[in-house]
Formats: structure tokens, C-alpha cells, sequence
């Protein structure tokens, strides 16, 4: 396969898209290229920002010095975020005890809650609860809302440690809604933050169904924590769809992926 240099770099993000990682040696071989061509190619996607050249390849842009703080990451692909909570609240029915976790991306889920009945809400994040306790006072949805307790965390604005784990092996959920740092085919969820992964593994295991929520830029992303393989979850809410090479492997562990941009 011999491609113009536009074609290649396409090409060059796919594959980052459905592995995270690409080798100059084998892009090399597969597009029938000089090494110097694909190592021109991956200067030109750094400097473009898409992605970070390593050594022998290069990786898909992710947090060199760790997460932002709560507010900044409130503002990174906001829109995608917004359709992806949209989504989500459709996800909910009547009646459902459901779970909402730290997430920026849950907090805009938090944000277009509305009409639903008789629902209990169990949450670790404070935003989270500010949100939904002002919708129930304004009757934008019937139910309730309960927070985790423990120990507060200014920079992800969520409650963590013992006490939450305590109070957690208290409840079992219908449906665990869990906002990640990324998204692998190979390793499964993951995120940053040590304190917050340890209950999104917990509430994983007392939930009949768990939705992950993840906008493009967690795909193919592996984060500092592990969190859980791929087949503990049932649906990913994204606002793309995924890469094609993964559709065998979503269809045999299960998994359904929503592209919240398409109509319902």
C-alpha cells in the first residue's frame, strides 16, 4: 500500500485510534514507505497536536502531568459532553436507583436530568449533588438524591476513602453510569485518580447494568488506574462511533456502543 502523505497520516491516526500506539517500523511496512517518511509524518501530526512522538512510534495526546484540576476538564470537549449526557438520561427509566459518579462528562449528564420519576440517585460527587438537589427543588424530576460520605477532594470535587467504600457495600444499583479517563480494547476503563477508580470498581460490581461514558478523546486511552477489562461493562455512550476494528471484539464481549450524535 503506497500512500500520498495526507492519506498517510490518516491512516497513521486511525491506527492510534484503534491501538494508542503506532511503530514507525511497522508503518513503514504497511504503507510501503522509508522509515524517514513515516518519522516526517508523525513530526507533522505532533506539531498539528494530534498526536506525541515516542520512542520507535508514537502515542495518542494524553495528560503528561497528570489531570487537569475539576473546573479546567469542565470545559474540554463540552459539546460532546453535553450530547453524551443528553443520552444517557434517555437511558433512565422510571423508578431506576441508579449511580453517578465524578466525572465532568456525568456532570452535564447531572445537568439535562429532567421528567423522570421516582428515581434515587447515589453519587460521590459534590457537584453532582448540588445539581440534582436544586433540579428536585425546582421539580424537575421526582426522586431522590444521596451522597457518599468520606473524605473530600477540592481538586475532583468528589467524596472518597473508607467511609464512601463503607457506605457503598450498602446498595446495589440498576444502573452504574461511570465517566472515564480512557478506553481501551485491550486493558478495558481506566482514570487518573487513585481514590475515585476504587469505587468506580466497587459500584462495577452492584450494578445490573454499567454505562460508561467517554467523548473521542478517551478512546484508545490508557489512564494511570485500572479500573476494569472491557466485558464488566454492558453500553458506552460516546459521541462517535467506534473504530471498526473493534466491532468484533464489543459484539463477542457484549458490549453495545451508543453514538449519542445520531438521532434515536
Amino acid at each position: 500500500m503506497s500512500l500520498l502523505s495526507e492519506d498517510r497520516k490518516q491512516y497513521i491516526l486511525v491506527q492510534l485510534d484503534t491501538f494508542g500506539k503506532v511503530q514507525v517500523i511497522s508503518l513503514a511496512e504497511q504503507l510501503q514507505v522509508s522509515l524517514e517518511t513515516i518519522r516526517r509524518d508523525l513530526f507533522v501530526l505532533e506539531e498539528e497536536g494530534k498526536l506525541k512522538r515516542v520512542y520507535g512510534g508514537a502515542v495518542k495526546v494524553q495528560y503528561e502531568k497528570g489531570e487537569p484540576p475539576y473546573q479546567q476538564r469542565q470545559i474540554l470537549n463540552l459539546e460532546a459532553k453535553q450530547v453524551i449526557g443528553q443520552r444517557a438520561v434517555d437511558l433512565i427509566n422510571d423508578g431506576n436507583t441508579i449511580y453517578m459518579d465524578t466525572g465532568t462528562t456525568i456532570h452535564e449528564m447531572a445537568r439535562a436530568l429532567r421528567g423522570k420519576k421516582r428515581i434515587t440517585v447515589i453519587t460521590n460527587s459534590l457537584t453532582v449533588a448540588n445539581l440534582l438537589t436544586e433540579s428536585l427543588t425546582q421539580g424537575l424530576f421526582n426522586g431522590r438524591v444521596i451522597i457518599l460520605g468520606g473524605e473530600i477532594s477540592p481538586e475532583q470535587q468528589s467524596v472518597s476513602g473508607h467511609i464512601s467504600q463503607e457506605i457503598l457495600k450498602n446498595f446495589y444499583v440498576d444502573r452504574a453510569f461511570v465517566s472515564v479517563g480512557g478506553i481501551s480494547i485491550e486493558t478495558g476503563i481506566s482514570d487518573y485518580d487513585m481514590n475515585d477508580s476504587v469505587i468506580s470498581r466497587m459500584i462495577i460490581l452492584k450494578a445490573k447494568e454499567v454505562i460508561v461514558l467517554a467523548d473521542h478523546s478517551k478512546i484508545s486511552i490508557q489512564a494511570f488506574c485500572h479500573i476494569a477489562p472491557l466485558e464488566s461493562i454492558d453500553v458506552v455512550v460516546c459521541e462517535k462511533d467506534h473504530p471498526e476494528a473493534w466491532a468484533q471484539e464489543l459484539e463477542i464481549k457484549g458490549i453495545t456502543w451508543i453514538n449519542a450524535s445520531q438521532i434515536n
